[in-house]
C-alpha cells in the first residue's frame, strides 16, 4: 500500500496503481449485466473497461477504453443539478429532499408516501424535478444543459447519442409516469414533455472517462474549475453537492459504496461512476456490466482498489 496526499506522491503513485487495478479486475468483466431495459445500452460489449485521473493541477493519468465513448445517463444529474441549484440556490430543497432513497431509482410507491416531492435529486424522480427547474428559467434548456457539459468538460465536439435518446423516449414509460404524478401534486410547473425531453435528452449525452473526470473536477476544488478558473458553486454549494453524492450518489447502495470506496461519486446506467476527493482529483470508470443495484460491477471494484491501494479516500 502506498499513501498518497499530496499531487506529487500521486504523480509518483497513480500510473502502478491503475495498472495493478487493470488486472485485477479483469475476472469481474464479464460478471455484471448490461441495461438492456434500454435498449440501445444493452448492445454494449460488456468486456470494456476504462479508467481516467485527473489531478488538479492538471495531470491526466488513464488505462484501457478510457477515450471510448459511452452514454453516460444518470451521471448527467449531477450537471442538470449544478444548474438548478445555482439557479434556485435553497429554495429548490422545497422541491426535491436530500436523503437517500433506500429504494429503486424510478419508484412510484415512494413518491406517492411523499406526495410528489422526489426524496433526492439523484433518483429519476428528482432529476425530473431538477430538468423542470431548468425548463422554467431558459428558453433552450437542454441546450443549456449541453453546452454546460461541454464547458465543464472543457470538450466542445460531445453530443447526444441520438439511438440511446430515441430508445430512452420509446421505453420510458415509467419516467412519463413520475412526470406526471409530480405534474398532479403541482411540482412539475412546464409541460411534461419539455421536461421529459430536457431529461431523457442530457441523459442521453456521451462521453468518455477523461471528459467525465475533467467535468467533475470543480466539485473536487470547491466549486472552482482548475482548468478553466471559472467559478461555477460557492465553496458551501460545492460541500452540500459533494454531500449528496456520498449519500445518494449511487441508487440504494450508496451505503454500502461509501463504506467500500469512500468517495462521493456518482454512477450511470451505462456502466459509468465519477468519484472525487475534494483539494486533489477526480476520477472516472468505466465498465457496462451492472450489479443488481444499477452500479457498474467492476467500476465499483476498481474504485475500491484505487481507494485501497492509494490509502486515500474522504475518511
Amino acid at each position: 500500500m502506498a499513501y498518497l496526499n499530496s499531487l506529487e506522491e500521486a504523480n509518483q503513485i497513480i500510473p502502478s496503481v491503475l495498472d495493478e487495478i487493470k488486472t485485477e479486475i479483469a475476472p469481474l468483466l464479464n460478471k455484471g449485466k448490461v441495461a438492456n431495459y434500454i435498449p440501445e445500452l444493452g448492445k454494449v460489449d460488456p468486456m470494456k473497461f476504462g479508467m481516467a485521473v485527473r489531478l488538479l493541477d492538471g495531470t491526466t493519468y488513464q488505462i484501457g477504453d478510457s477515450q471510448t465513448n459511452f452514454s453516460v445517463q444518470s451521471i448527467s444529474k449531477v450537471f442538470s443539478l449544478t444548474k438548478a441549484f445555482g439557479v434556485l440556490k435553497d429554495d429548490l430543497w422545497k422541491r426535491v429532499g436530500k436523503e437517500p432513497s433506500g429504494n429503486p431509482f424510478n419508484s412510484l410507491i415512494q413518491l406517492e408516501n411523499e406526495n410528489g416531492k422526489p426524496r433526492n435529486p439523484f433518483i429519476n424522480a428528482g432529476a425530473i424535478v431538477v430538468a423542470d427547474v431548468i425548463c422554467s428559467h431558459y428558453d433552450e434548456p437542454l441546450n443549456t444543459i449541453l453546452d454546460f457539459i461541454r464547458e465543464l468538460a472543457n470538450n466542445k465536439q460531445l453530443k447526444m447519442n441520438i439511438g440511446v435518446l430515441q430508445s430512452e423516449k420509446k421505453f420510458g414509460n415509467r419516467n412519463a409516469a413520475l412526470a406526471h404524478f409530480m405534474k398532479s401534486y403541482d411540482n412539475i410547473e412546464s409541460d411534461v414533455n419539455e421536461v421529459l425531453d430536457c431529461y431523457f435528452g442530457h441523459c442521453s449525452m456521451e462521453m468518455n472517462c477523461v471528459d467525465l473526470a475533467t467535468a467533475f473536477l470543480f466539485l473536487s476544488n470547491h466549486g472552482v474549475h482548475p482548468i478553466s478558473g471559472k467559478k461555477y458553486l460557492s465553496a458551501s454549494q460545492a460541500k452540500r453537492l459533494n454531500a449528496l453524492l456520498l449519500t445518494c450518489g449511487t441508487y440504494d447502495s450508496a451505503g454500502e459504496f461509501a463504506f467500500k470506496v469512500g468517495m462521493p461519486g456518482k454512477s450511470g446506467v451505462g456502466g459509468g461512476i465519477v468519484a472525487i476527493i475534494p483539494g486533489l482529483l477526480s476520477v472516472s470508470v468505466w465498465s457496462p456490466g451492472l450489479d443488481k443495484h444499477g452500479n457498474s460491477l467492476a467500476g465499483t471494484k476498481a474504485l475500491e482498489l484505487f481507494t485501497t491501494k492509494t490509502a486515500v479516500s474522504i475518511f
